[in-house]
């Protein structure tokens, strides 16, 4: 093992105080031989076997005795490095780590097929829900058009939170903290970043070609007020971090944003830090996958099947299917082409005519108006619109036009609206 973090504890609980039933599943004994820390000396909470812990990586990956390592420490570096020796070294390789495989994956993959190794990495998506092998395997005979999902549980939590009370985001926020739920720097999360690595990981597998975390355009939740969650309330809608893959005509567009769902569709009642992953196939229909997206014991649960999954190929001689989407780089659809609804709110002088002029900009960028309510007495009233689907770019001209209008005050807020039938 590489890292005895959280998840890298919990792992080795499991597969120390798990081992009899392990090897009825695997067909072989499973055993930790080598774990590699900064610190060996550190006190932990998890007794380890006598003599397994060293502060020298490669230790581990250098070893010819071992045959499998779990990659638990998190990042690009130096975990990529000693990815890549190991796998040269001939070993099988489990990982969770998001970031590495969507930055660098497909050079990964690439070097495992050379090998002849595995590398699984089901925790790296969802925690403990098990998405990555039904996408890589079971809909292996179907075609995905559309991944949906809520795949990160701290801003899931924090929407929840706000939602419930009616408080601010800095208000749930902190509450998020105070629980444990977030990093020391939660930028991560809250701006879409984590999400977005996630979301490259599930379009790579639902679309068969590589899809960056670069390329996926995303937009965090520190914006979202209370205001906005109240208005989603009133509109019979719920507001949630989506990360959102679409494939169309071979081309694929991808993005991170938080947006109005309504209830009555099932990724708007998931509440707290749960995550859950919606699939839309050609032939299946729809999927949901719902589960604690994080935590050392879901995550864990997930790397040990990974474990026992390489141990049956190496006592078969067998191996695990290949991710062979790394092998191809994603037709991207530009941003811009995406369709997508809104839900806008204006700031407008009340005078006559004024819904006549901001319809008029609508019309001559090609967006209809789905939905429109005209609300505050006053020199100053309110304009609640939602759109139809329409092209990302024809929207954001809209919002440029509307805001060099004399009678738009501001745009006091903006939010895409999906999984309606148009979106």
């Amino acid at each position: 093992m590489l890292g005895f973090g959280v998840v890298g504890a919990a792992t080795y609980r499991i597969l120390d105080q798990h081992r009899d039933e392990l090897e009825a599943r695997a067909g072989a004994r499973i055993q930790v031989t080598r774990i590699a820390v900064q610190d060996p000396s550190k006190r932990r909470d998890v007794e380890v076997a006598a003599g397994i812990m060293t502060g020298d990586a490669s230790e581990v990956v250098e070893d010819p005795s071992i045959q499998i390592v779990v990659e638990a420490i998190g990042g690009v570096d130096p975990a990529r490095d000693l990815i890549s020796r190991a796998i040269a070294g001939g070993k099988h390789v489990v990982t969770a780590n998001k970031e590495l495989l969507s930055t660098v994956g497909a050079a990964i993959f690439q070097a495992a097929g050379e090998a002849g190794v595995d590398v699984l990495f089901e925790a790296a998506v969802g925690g403990g829900i098990p998405i990555i092998r039904p996408l890589r395997e079971s809909l292996a005979g179907d075609r995905v058009h559309r991944v949906m999902g809520i795949v990160n549980g701290t801003t899931n939590f924090i929407l929840t939170r706000m939602s419930e009370t009616g408080g601010s985001f800095e208000e749930a926020l902190a509450e998020a903290d105070r629980l444990g739920y977030t990093e020391a720097d939660p930028s991560a999360d809250v701006d879409g970043h984590d999400a977005a690595a996630k979301l490259s990981i599930l379009a790579t597998l639902a679309f068969g070609s590589t899809v960056v975390a670069s390329d996926i355009p995303r937009e965090g939740i520190t914006r979202v007020t209370a205001a906005d969650i109240s208005a989603a309330h009133e509109l019979g809608y719920e507001v949630k971090l989506l990360a959102v893959a679409e494939s169309e005509g071979g081309r694929i567009a991808a993005r991170v944003h938080p947006a109005m769902l309504p209830k009555t569709h099932p990724l708007a009642a998931v509440r707290d830090v749960f995550n859950a992953i919606f699939v839309e196939g050609e032939n299946v229909g729809e999927l949901m996958f719902l589960g604690r997206g994080a935590g050392g014991a879901p995550t864990a649960s997930a790397v040990a099947s990974d474990v026992v999954e390489i141990a049956r190929n190496i006592v078969s001689g067998g191996r695990s299917p290949l991710s062979a989407g790394y092998a191809r780089v994603a037709a991207i659809r530009p941003p811009d082409e995406a369709p997508v609804r809104y839900y806008l709110v204006l700031s407008v002088a009340d005078q006559p005519g004024v819904l006549a002029t901001v319809a008029g900009v609508f019309a001559h960028q090609g967006i209809s108006i789905s939905s429109v309510r005209q609300e505050g007495p006053g020199d100053q009233a309110t304009l609640v619109l939602i759109t139809h689907a329409a092209g990302e770019g024809r929207h954001q001209a809209t919002f440029s036009e509307l805001e060099s209008l004399d009678v738009v005050k501001e745009i006091a807020s903006k939010m895409r609206v999906e999984g309606t039938s148009e979106a």
